[in-house]
């Protein structure tokens, strides 16, 4: 099939790559003329383990271009994939739909066959029924333009794998016709059998934006459960273990820590939220309010503990963070509780170098009051205490005897709790977590 994907943030990019490698002929839309030449030449705008490859093989097959214009993408195909961002809008809760309606503002009045729209960004419920209103009123006469809803899933570190093998594919819309054409373009990967929920416009954004709401409120929970291990003396990285071992709770999003981040679990539970008081339901999720402003909170536990350990003061402390990305396997810091910490303890009056695999740089953009370090022994060395909190792979296999050599006190505060502890221990480091006795 042919299509295009409007939008080449981190949404657009992978879907137009994974759409372009499963064999389609796909068009990429980008209003910025040096990322599109960049996309041409196989060059990602950001960190997506395995994208690179693709993106590179899909555009020197032929099957996948890159342009600006939407006039191209009127010409090009009758299937048209909106990814434009949907950020939360400043002083608001709402989401930010400017980008939306730009993309069906500008295409609709230049569509010269039957075409049909799909939504992918994550949009509050009743957007899509008026965006339909909109495409009405701005079709050319006899030109029948569709909408439909089809959100996403992606979890950044796994993108490409969520794409090409999600574990359901789900598509709203008013038209059978429509249904039975998302069901071609995705028939790929169908084929093993994946699900394929046709429902109504109206779910189908729901469906998005309570998934990410439930998954909030599961990382809330563990962490109000780890705050209770912590008064009790407890320990919350045994019981996660045993919770995850019942079907029905699962050990996926039940790791305590410092909470979560990123640009979607926040912004759309608090669109989830606003949009509830909109319709009159207000009352009915005012437990995810409570989820929003709990996740907060950990970051502010995370500076508490660490100047406990430190004697009760961050003043003029060295502090090494490792980690900046919101989680491992990105190089995205928005809203990043690694970063959000780093930050909290400078203006307390520490000294902070922070090290990231993948994100200094954006978290230099972000944050360029504190110091990055080119590796983590070069965040640790000298320092009083040493912060473990983005969850990479390398700070787990770091040798702990090692770093000791380099610090000047061997103080861990793990705000993941993913740490081999015992190797910590017996390297004579005092390990603190969240959720978890001093060792």
């Amino acid at each position: 099939m042919r299509m295009t994907v409007i939008g080449t943030g981190y949404l657009g990019v992978v879907h137009a790559a994974c759409m372009a490698d499963i064999g389609h002929d796909v068009l990429g839309i980008d209003t910025d003329p040096q990322k599109v030449a960049l996309l041409m030449q196989g060059h990602p705008p950001f960190y997506e383990p395995g994208l690179d490859e693709l993106l590179r093989s899909s555009v020197a097959s032929g099957r996948l271009r890159f342009a600006t214009s939407l006039a191209q993408a009127a010409d090009f195909a009758d299937l048209h994939f909106i990814c434009v961002g949907t950020p939360q809008r400043p002083g608001s809760q709402h989401l930010e739909l400017s980008g939306v309606h730009a993309v069906v503002d500008g295409l609709v009045p230049l569509l010269r066959r039957d075409s049909l729209i799909v939504g992918k960004s994550t949009v509050p419920v009743g957007t899509a029924a008026a965006i339909g209103c909109r495409i009405a009123g701005l079709a050319p006469p006899g030109i029948g333009v569709g909408i439909a809803w089809n959100p996403e899933f992606l979890r950044e570190g796994r993108a490409v794998q969520d794409t090409l093998a999600p574990d359901r594919i789900v598509v709203g819309t008013e038209s059978v016709a429509a249904a039975e054409l998302l069901r071609i373009a995705y028939q790929p990967m169908l084929t093993a059998g994946l699900p394929f929920i046709a429902t109504d416009l109206s779910t189908a954004e729901l469906v998005k934006i309570s998934a990410n709401a439930f998954l909030a409120t599961k990382i809330s929970f563990i962490n109000a459960v780890a705050d209770v291990c912590e008064a009790a003396g407890g320990d919350i990285s045994t019981l996660t273990e045993a919770l995850g071992h019942d079907s029905r709770i699962g050990q996926s999003y039940l790791s305590a820590g410092i909470g979560f981040g990123g640009s979607c679990l926040a912004k759309d539970l608090r669109a989830f939220v606003a949009r509830a008081d909109e319709l009159g339901a207000g009352d009915s999720v005012g437990l995810l309010r409570e989820v929003d402003e709990y996740n907060l909170r950990r970051r502010s536990r995370a500076v508490e503990i660490t100047a406990d350990v430190l004697g009760g003061s961050l003043w003029e402390q060295n502090v090494a963070v490792l980690g900046a990305a919101f989680k491992p396997d990105t190089d995205d810091v928005r809203d990043s509780p690694a970063l959000h910490v780093a930050a909290a303890m400078h203006e307390l009056g520490a000294r902070v170098r922070v090290h990231d695999p993948k994100a200094n740089e954006n978290a230099r953009v972000a944050h360029p009051s504190l110091d990055y370090a080119p590796t983590a022994e070069k965040a640790c060395e000298a320092a009083d205490v040493v912060l473990h909190l983005t969850e990479w792979r390398q700070y787990r296999d770091i040798d702990p005897a090692a770093l000791g050599a380099i610090v000047r006190q061997r103080r861990m505060v793990d705000g993941r709790n993913s740490l081999p502890v015992q190797r910590w221990l017996d390297a004579g480091w005092t390990v603190r977590g969240l959720g978890r006795a001093t060792f």
